[in-house]
């Protein structure tokens, strides 16, 4: 069986393609660097990533972008023999109305080397390409602006795009409105026989998310709905695990089996607290996933196979191969020359100004840099949470030399909302202690600063912890690895979720991370000599 969701952790947005017998997924990574993953499978059931192509600040410049700003919907296709990747670099969130720019690049190989991006124009947002059987490229996405930011207006358009010229060679048409669920988005064309299909996503990407299907025999319409509703959604069944499905993007196999992938999510509930999650149904710390089903067609039309909604298991297809899954737990010495594939950065490369893997080997050492809160320099390397309850766990040497410089355990959904096991200065004392700081919403709380945990006069090394378990987490701490200290401080987990954030950016999920921080410009570093994750 596969089950879903097969990326997991906040993986959104994902985009399928297929070139030969392999199968790739793009996902969404919004302020986190480098820009877009995309995962590699033979079997559609294991994955392992196999690029981020947006590595470099000339490819992607995210230095200052909003909270869920930055990588919008990557749509991934795979024709003449190489690979095309749209993307929206989002600069602009809290406002009268968004705000980012499109762009194009492409490789030969799913690895690199990609080109240097083609700008697109900054007329909308989830950009995809169709690629004709007559050659030609069409170009399709959701406008947006100062009169059809959101509803009622939800239109896609479509132009023709000349690959050579870098040119759009006709105006754009409007191609499709949407329905009454309202905020369509994420276009993709598919040509099936005598019909173009556009999926497009709707709803909004919270609870009432859906996939709707419509067809027209002229690629630029019009476009008939579907007689069956809605392709896929989770609004219909508030009690499944699975919750939040939509934004899908489809495949066929070259045998001629079509799947589905889509976003998902897995609410944490609230026994007896309904009023803390949006209709009852959860929170979800994990933020939006990437699940995956089968299609059948019934009279020209696509339609999920067991019914349109997120199943936790389907049956798995036999490909004659299996692909080599990622390992759910993770453990880093920090032995390689550069971060492994799990870990990302805030905004900016990981580069000389944040940190070195080979100053000292065996090390992560990360400079001081600017704080959690900060939207342009922060020294922050961090994972995603993939599972309701974990451990993860830090070994780490560092000196403060002053209140303004600080390094530790961070548990971070976004500037706005995060908590922080540090190590700090006391300038009181004298010494260097063991704090907690937590900002929720912006709003800031100190924990054991008048009782502060006094590090130890001949402590070289501190172990940090945490414990994630459902609900809640916990932070912990040792002097020499084996006795282990709890932090006498009980944080809500699902305070770092989509559901909590709300608002117009709430689009990721929780990371885990390592942090140094210096403010008071004398400089510092800390440095890391092993990180592990271990699910429960």
């Amino acid at each position: 069986m596969i089950n879903n969701p097969i990326l997991k952790g906040f993986h959104p947005d994902p985009c399928i393609c297929r070139a030969g017998d392999d199968y790739y997924i793009a996902t969404s990574t919004f302020e986190w660097f480098p820009g877009v993953r995309i995962f590699h499978s033979k079997d559609l059931k294991n994955w392992k990533l196999a690029s981020m192509p947006l590595d470099t600040v000339e490819k992607l410049d995210m230095k200052g972008n909003p909270d869920s700003g930055g990588i919008w919907a990557p749509a991934l296709s795979y024709a003449d023999g190489k690979f095309w990747l749209l993307y929206t670099d989002v600069k602009v969130i809290d406002a009268p109305w968004k705000n980012g720019r499109n762009y194009l690049v492409t490789a030969d190989n799913i690895e690199g080397p990609w080109s240097d991006p083609i700008p697109m124009g900054n007329g909308g947002f989830d950009p995809s390409l169709h690629h004709g059987e007559d050659g030609k490229k069409y170009y399709v996405y959701r406008t947006w602006g100062p009169r059809n930011h959101s509803d009622p207006i939800n239109e896609i358009v479509i132009q023709e795009y000349d690959p050579e010229t870098h040119k759009f060679v006709t105006d754009r048409r409007s191609i499709f409105d949407g329905t009454d669920l309202k905020y369509t988005e994420a276009p993709h064309i598919y040509k099936k026989d005598d019909y173009f299909y556009l999926i497009t996503a709707e709803g909004g990407t919270s609870f009432e998310h859906h996939v709707t299907v419509a067809r027209s025999k002229d690629i630029y319409g019009s476009y008939e709905l579907s007689p069956h509703g809605a392709l896929m959604s989770t609004w219909h069944t508030p009690n499944n695990p699975l919750q939040k499905a939509g934004h899908g993007s489809l495949v066929e196999t070259p045998d001629g089996e079509w799947y589905i992938t889509y976003l998902v999510s897995r609410p944490l509930k609230f026994p007896g607290r309904p009023r803390l999650a949006r209709w009852g149904r959860g929170a979800c710390s994990m933020g939006r996933e990437t699940g995956i089903d089968r299609l059948e067609w019934k009279d020209g039309w696509p339609m999920v196979v067991g019914g349109n909604f997120a199943k936790l298991e389907i049956p798995e297809a036999d490909f004659g191969v299996t692909s080599e899954a990622e390992s759910e737990a993770i453990y880093d010495d920090f032995s390689s020359e550069s971060l492994q594939g799990h870990w990302q950065t805030l905004r900016i490369p990981f580069s000389d100004k944040l940190g070195s893997l080979n100053e000292r080997e065996g090390y992560l050492r990360l400079r001081g840099n600017d704080s959690l809160l900060s939207l342009f320099e922060q020294s922050t390397v961090a994972t995603r949470w993939r599972h309701h309850e974990f451990v993860a766990s830090t070994k780490l040497e560092f000196n403060s030399t002053n209140f303004q410089q600080s390094a530790g355990l961070c548990c971070y959904y976004n500037t706005s909302n995060w908590t922080y096991l540090a190590v700090e200065f006391d300038e009181e004392l004298k010494k260097n202690c063991i704090r907690v700081m937590q900002v929720d919403k912006q709003a800031a709380s100190f924990h054991m600063y008048d009782e502060p945990i006094i590090v130890q006069h001949d402590t070289t090394s501190i172990w940090m912890r945490v414990n994630v378990n459902g609900l809640t987490y916990q932070y912990s701490y040792s002097f020499d690895g084996t006795n282990w200290h709890d932090v006498p401080v009980v944080f809500d987990a699902w305070r770092l979720s989509d559901d909590y954030i709300d608002g117009r950016g709430f689009f990721t999920g929780a990371f885990v991370g390592l942090h140094c921080a210096d403010i008071s410009g004398f400089g510092c570093h800390a440095d890391f000599e092993e990180f592990s994750y271990e699910p429960k």
